[in-house]
């Protein structure tokens, strides 16, 4: 099988019934639908019983939040690749997965656009970071591959572990720190869009900005070894303060008042 497309869910019933209905749509059918409910109270359990015969595999149980309820998808995937598509995000087309999967890829990680759809409705196209060789510079200064416009194989995940369910926001962010900036997962970057995203899920909403910022540098932290972190952070300000210097040297009126503020510092101390 080729692909296993896993839903999470929690009381989202009318959007768990748009992602199920543009996943149901698709020409393309090499696929598994897992859906992973948390033991919703709305009517999502009724709508996933309207479309079980078109659902692989479906379980309605409180879960422990979003990346425990992920990885027990993982655990009942069977795909070569997995795409985590939540509830109340949606792909762009009937067409699309016949569009990625028309292609031969070998490699680990294939990603691409999506749409992001905000509280006022407003849509706006994410291509991200649109590059394939994607190094552990890109990945240690913040670029970003999204779950919902990517297909990771699910060998990475049993080489690998599965997402880190110590943190509530950015533990798929982690999973890509880990296979790409430690490991040697390989990427490819295709200029196709794959899937509208819900910017108003706990990720993207402005109250939980403090906890973001503080789970990606404790994920950093968690990942990477001891010292690399400042040992890098020293490296990138070396190599901004050389381009600095370059950028100054090709205006000379600009590099002569630099290397007079330097000689005069260096006097005054």
């Amino acid at each position: 099988m080729k692909l296993s497309i896993i839903t999470i869910n929690l009381n989202n019933a009318e959007g768990l019934r748009k992602t199920i209905e543009s996943v149901i749509s698709q020409t393309f059918i090499d696929f598994e639908h897992i859906i992973i409910d948390g033991g919703s109270t709305d009517s999502s359990v009724d709508i996933i019983k309207q479309y079980a015969d078109k659902i692989t595999y479906w379980v309605s149980e409180p879960d422990k939040g979003i990346y425990n309820a992920m990885n027990k998808g993982i655990r009942k995937a069977n795909g070569e690749y997995l795409q985590f598509l939540n509830s109340g995000d949606w792909l762009v087309d009937e067409n699309v997965y016949a569009e990625v999967f028309s292609n031969s890829f070998c490699e680990d990680i294939i990603y691409g656009n999506r749409i992001e759809v905000y509280e006022n409705k407003e849509e706006k196209l994410n291509k991200g970071f649109q590059k394939s060789n994607i190094s552990f510079k890109d990945i240690f200064s913040g670029c970003r591959i999204f779950h919902t416009s990517s297909f990771s194989k699910r060998k990475l995940f049993e080489q690998y572990g599965y997402f880190d369910e110590d943190f509530k926001i950015v533990s798929d962010s982690g999973f890509f720190l880990k296979v790409i900036g430690l490991g040697y997962a390989s990427v490819k970057y295709i200029d196709i869009t794959i899937s509208y995203f819900d910017m108003t899920g706990i990720s993207k909403n402005p109250q939980y900005k403090t906890l973001y910022d503080k789970e990606r540098e404790e994920v950093r932290k968690k990942i990477w070894p001891s010292g690399i972190i400042e040992n890098y952070e020293q490296y990138l300000e070396y190599e901004r303060y050389g381009k600095m210097l370059e950028k100054l040297k090709s205006n000379k009126i600009s590099w002569l008042f630099f290397r007079i503020l330097y000689k005069a510092l260096q006097y005054l101390t």
